[in-house]
């Protein structure tokens, strides 16, 4: 979406700012070439509290009071602290422990599906953060007859009023029997590892957080895209989550305070875009992590083009990143794309959606496969989360 411009106040030529006085009758006045540099710097500060005001005002207006959003911005960690955090992502483990094992044909209702599911169940007990892990069963008419799915979600301290939530789907795509195997390394096995990797290496300070996973079943189509046949797992849990009490609030639903959609992650050099003006605080935050913000970047922090991933860059943390690698973009996404998050924002839960537009080249396509998968972009994205999930629940 187009973030909407507004124009900065200026004086017409000759006529007298407010917090000018008077010149008294006698004084000599400035001459043109000192009272120049003092009106542009009266411009420019004028500029930047119209712009602050504006963006408050416009987000103040845009958010329902019932689903007001966290109102810390701007807040990095220490460089020590993010190269501990950094330190604590295992690249090893998210690749062979956490991917491999997902690198199946597993469409809903396989035998690949159901070993997916088991694991992804298996991994999350394990932890010791104290996930409580549900699972969602549900028969739903597909094209191809009645059909079992199944979501699992995982919770830190359900009864909390909020909660972040980080989703991303399990399944595979169908394709004919005769086609060679997919796999969906990108869609959207190395989203699912990437969040298996973070409840891992953060899981000491997730223990008192409040965050929630979702793994979805049934978000590719059966036969033919459409309102009927696509987000089987998203659609089936989101009326759930609206009818389903909570205690602290009327429904769980609506202690989503925060929907973080990964899709489609592990290709070579991805761009992502902010799809949703009532989020683009926190895309601006993914793309600014790690570095603390100069006074001009800090006025113009929500909608400078200037603030890309530059912080772990500049730190040497991201892999195969040179300067002008940008993952997170300014400006508006190619286009819109359905995906598992629009169930929620039909129930207005404020959405980041995370997926690569363009898509990547090997989609739904058999290269979508690990030997086209770009580790280091995989990697760099885990310890880009992995701050930007730190930073967030304040751990």
């Amino acid at each position: 979406m187009r973030s909407g411009g507004r124009g900065r106040p200026r004086l017409r030529p000759g006529e007298r700012g407010l917090l000018q006085p008077p010149s008294p009758p006698n004084r000599r006045l400035l001459p043109r070439r000192h009272l120049l540099p003092l009106m542009l710097l009266a411009l420019a500060v004028a500029s930047a509290f119209y712009t602050i005001w504006s963006s408050w005002h416009h987000r103040t207006e845009e958010l329902p009071p019932s689903r007001e959003l966290r109102g810390r911005l701007i807040g990095s960690l220490s460089e020590a602290r993010m190269r501990r955090v950094v330190g604590q992502l295992d690249p090893q483990r998210l690749w062979n422990t956490y991917l491999r094992p997902l690198l199946v044909v597993r469409t809903p209702g396989s035998p690949g599906n159901l070993q997916v599911r088991k694991f992804l169940e298996a991994t999350l007990r394990t932890l010791t953060a104290g996930w409580h892990v549900e699972l969602d069963p549900f028969t739903a008419s597909t094209p191809l007859g009645p059909l079992d799915f199944a979501n699992v979600v995982a919770t830190l301290d359900p009864a909390a009023a909020r909660h972040l939530t980080l989703a991303c789907h399990y399944d595979s795509k169908l394709f004919p029997s005769e086609s060679a195997p997919f796999v969906g390394a990108t869609d959207s096995a190395v989203p699912c590892a990437l969040l298996l990797e973070l409840a891992q290496a953060l899981n000491q300070e997730l223990s008192r957080a409040k965050d929630q996973l979702l793994f979805l079943d049934g978000e590719e189509a059966l036969k033919e895209w459409g309102p009927r046949d696509s987000l089987y797992g998203s659609r089936h849990l989101a009326q759930l989550m609206e009818s389903a009490p909570h205690s602290p609030g009327p429904t769980r639903i609506q202690a989503i305070e925060l929907f973080v959609l990964l899709d489609l992650l592990g290709a070579p050099y991805p761009t992502f875009y902010s799809h949703f003006p009532r989020t683009a605080r926190w895309f601006h935050r993914l793309r600014s992590i790690g570095e603390p913000l100069t006074a001009e970047e800090l006025t113009f922090a929500l909608y400078s083009p200037l603030l890309p991933e530059k912080h772990l860059h500049r730190l040497n943390l991201l892999q195969s990143h040179p300067q002008e690698v940008m993952y997170f973009q300014p400006g508006e996404p190619p286009g819109s794309v359905e995906d598992d998050h629009i169930p929620f924002l039909r129930r207005g839960v404020p959405v980041l959606h995370l997926i690569s537009t363009p898509f990547p080249s090997v989609w739904h396509t058999p290269d979508d496969s690990e030997a086209n998968l770009h580790p280091p972009t995989v990697h760099n994205l885990s310890r880009i989360l992995a701050v930007f999930l730190t930073e967030y629940l304040g751990l």
